[in-house]
Order: C-alpha cells, then structure tokens, then sequence
C-alpha cells in the first residue's frame, strides 16, 4: 500500500472540503436570515412607524444577497472574484442603510445626525457571518470594503453645505459642548477610531477564520485517508490505523491467513478484446472478490494483474483468522461462479478463478525508502498459498486450502466452518514447486 499521494489521490480531499464549505455557507445563510429577523424585531420597537416599511425592503434585499452569494458559489460557472462581488454589495447598502435619512420619518434633523444613533455596530454582524465560509481572504476584504463604503457614506456626509467638522480647541469648555450639541457636527477622529477598529477586527477574524480552515483541511485529509485505507482494510483496521501513530513502522511476526486468487487464462482471453471490455471485466471481477474479502474482515493486499493477494489477521491477529479465510474463499469460488452466468459476465464465461489459501507465520511492516513506502506481507505462509494458487491449473480445481488452515479454522469456530469443510474434498499431499516439503490440503471442485 503506497504511502506517497498523486494529485488524482488529492481530489477526494478537495471535494471534501468544497462540500464542508458548501455545508458552511449554507449556515451562513441561515444565519443572515435569522440576524435579520432579530434586526426586523428590533427596528419595529425603536423606530415610530412608518419608518420601518423604509427599512423592511432593505432587509430583504440582504437576504436576496445572500441568498445569491450561495446560489453563485453553487454553480459550475462560477468564479474567484463573485464572493467578492456581493461582500461589496453587502456593505455598501449596509452604509446606505444606516446613514441615508429615512424619508418616511418627519424629523427635522440634517443627515449628519445619523452618526449619532451608534448603528455602526451593525458592520460586525456582517462581518460575523462572513467567518463561516472557511475563507480569510474573504473576511478580509469585508473589513476593508466596510471600511471603504464607511468612509465614503461619511465623507458624502461631510459634503453637505451644513456639515460642521472643526472641533473645539484648547479650554474653551462651552464651546466644545456646543458644537457636540449641534446635529450637524461630525466627529471625524470617532468616525476614524471606527474605522480602524473595524479593520483590525476584520484582521484578528481572518487570522481565526484561518486557523479554522487549517483545521478543517486537515480533518478533510484524514477523512480522505481513511477512505484510502478502506480501499485496503476493514472497518474497525481502519479506525485502528487511523488513531496510532505509525502502525507499521515496526517489523512485527505473528500468524495469518493468506490468500491468492487469480483468473485462469486472462492473457489469452484478452487478447482478442478490446482494452475497454477488459478493463470492464476486471472491475467486476476484482470489485466482486474484494467485496468477498471485507465482508469476511480480510485485508486487501494488492491487485496483481487479473489476481489479487488478501490477508486475514493483518495488522492485528485476531481469534477468527482462520475462520474468515475459509469462508471467503468458499464464498469467493461462489460468487464468481454467479457472476459468470450472470448477463455481466456472459463474455467471460470461459475464464476461471483459481484460489489458494494457507494459515501460517508471517512478517509485516513498512519497505521502501522515505519517498516511497508500503505496506508488505512477507514469509513462508505467502509463497505456499500463491504455489496453492498456481496448482489448482494443474490438478483442475477451483480452490485449494492447506490443511493448516482448516484445522486452525476448527479450532477457532467448528459451527461456523462445518458447511465450508463439507464442501472440500481431501486431497493429501501436495509438492508446490521451489519447496522440498509437500503440504496436506484439500479442495474445492
């Protein structure tokens, strides 16, 4: 099992992330709706109608943005720069919105008054609702287009023919008093502390926004790795993998089931077919077998051409090794046979499975180099069930066992191997080539 990732390998953790933003600006959105609300509430107790129905159309219109920064961000044609967009537009009609004179309120107050209501802090509620989205470029272009769209609704204010911006200096107490006391007068140094608490809040939100997106990348990396890891192991290896720090490292002997399947006379078969319905066939074959092989708890070793080679009892031994191995291969030899009279497999009909299993001592660890690691099962027990494999050409069978396996299987559940066993026959001993010693198995016709 490689330990390097491709790009290819990295798009799993893309779209992990793009849905957990998707799920983010979802809730963003619901929060804007929600915020509002309160906002429509609190507009309704502090404002004497009719001032509200001014208000209430502009509330919508900020959900309408929001809504279409989601429905945007959704869309395959989407790009870069369109949250950007509505951010803008979010803060320049939330400038509009509190310094523009309600028209439907008969107070005789210049404009300049609007300063005085405190209703800048409506910038953070915004702001806030921009740290969801997992983008702190995002939050700080909020800050700063609050701040632009601030500054420039002020500076309109001060463009007024009535607009009063001096003020008072040195002791002159009472007239210092009666400039704050005209509703005319701006205070641009309040107006600017506003401002650059503004950024600076929008420049510690990033930075949190940030820390979130790191964490949440990495929580997409580990989801993608323990879907990479299911590709090989079961369940419960995986979650075992996934919460130790380097499992493998270490050379480790213990024993296991080892299994060898391989489709008989592919090379030929293939030969005359086009790559495509090879490839098809494959697939099925080789998705079928290690469907087998996890339901079973094995662990999927690798594919080897039209083969494969799976193992019960890595990384962990566990008390029903032997057990799983027999019943897996039954099932296997099974399962093929369906497929093969199946519609799917109707041009394969003339292919077999061979398959070779034997329970023995095996070494499992990390090779490779640091560029490059896998995961490798080494011994004895592999070389005798990949010879299993090879013989059952020879003697004209579907699957062979040893007879380690079997009575290491008896041992652990004789109920649950009962109808397996009965289903193989005995064969005696067997000479596997490159081995001096002859192995006891039986088969599976």
């Amino acid at each position: 099992m490689v330990d390097t990732r491709t790009n290819a390998e990295q798009a799993p953790v893309d779209l992990t992330f793009e849905a957990e933003e998707r799920a983010a600006q979802w809730t963003a959105l619901k929060g804007r709706v929600v915020a509002l609300g309160a906002i429509a509430v609190l507009i309704l107790i502090l404002t004497p109608w009719p001032g509200p129905a001014f208000y209430f159309p502009l509330l919508i219109v900020f959900v309408l943005l929001g809504w279409g920064a989601y429905y945007v961000d959704t869309r395959p044609w989407r790009r870069p720069w369109h949250p950007y967009v509505f951010v803008t537009a979010d803060f320049a009609l939330l400038a509009f919105t509190l310094l523009y004179p309600n028209p439907l309120l008969a107070l005789d107050l210049p404009p300049q008054f609007s300063l005085r209501f405190g209703t800048f802090i409506y910038h953070f509620v915004l702001l806030a609702g921009l740290a969801y989205l997992y983008r702190p470029g995002l939050v700080l272009w909020g800050g700063v287009s609050a701040a632009m769209s601030w500054a420039i609704a002020v500076w309109w204010l001060t463009t007024r023919p009535d607009a009063l911006l001096e003020p008072a200096r040195g002791d002159e107490t009472g007239q210092y008093l009666e400039l704050l006391a005209d509703p005319a007068f701006i205070d641009l140094g309040i107006r600017l502390q506003e401002i650059i608490v503004l950024l600076i809040t929008a420049g510690l939100l990033a930075l949190a926004v940030g820390r979130a997106r790191s964490i949440a990348l990495r929580q997409a990396n580990l989801a993608s790795e323990k879907t990479n890891l299911a590709r090989y192991f079961p369940r419960k290896t995986v979650e075992m993998l996934a919460t130790r720090t380097s499992p493998l490292s270490t050379p480790r002997e213990h024993k296991a089931a080892v299994l060898f399947a391989d489709l008989v006379s592919f090379t030929t078969w293939s030969e005359n077919r086009p790559p495509q319905e090879t490839i098809e066939v494959l697939r099925q074959v080789h998705g079928l077998l290690a469907e087998t092989i996890f339901r079973h708890e094995g662990t999927l070793d690798k594919f080897i051409g039209d083969g494969l080679m799976a193992t019960f009892g890595t990384p962990e031994p566990s008390s029903r090794d032997a057990v799983n191995a027999l019943t897996a291969a039954v099932e296997m030899a099974d399962v093929f046979q369906v497929w093969r009279q199946s519609p799917s497999g109707k041009s394969a009909r003339s292919l077999e499975l061979a398959i070779g299993v034997h329970y023995g001592p095996i070494v499992l660890g990390d090779i490779g180099s640091n560029r490059r690691m896998e995961f490798a099962v080494l011994g004895d027990t592999v070389n005798v069930a990949s010879r299993l494999e090879q013989a059952n050409r020879e003697i004209g069978c579907r699957c062979i066992v040893s007879s380690d396996l079997v009575q290491r299987a008896k041992a652990e559940s004789p109920a649950e191997t009962t109808a397996a066993i009965q289903r193989l026959q005995q064969y005696g001993p067997l000479s596997l080539r490159g081995r001096s010693a002859s192995t006891d198995v039986l088969l599976l016709q």
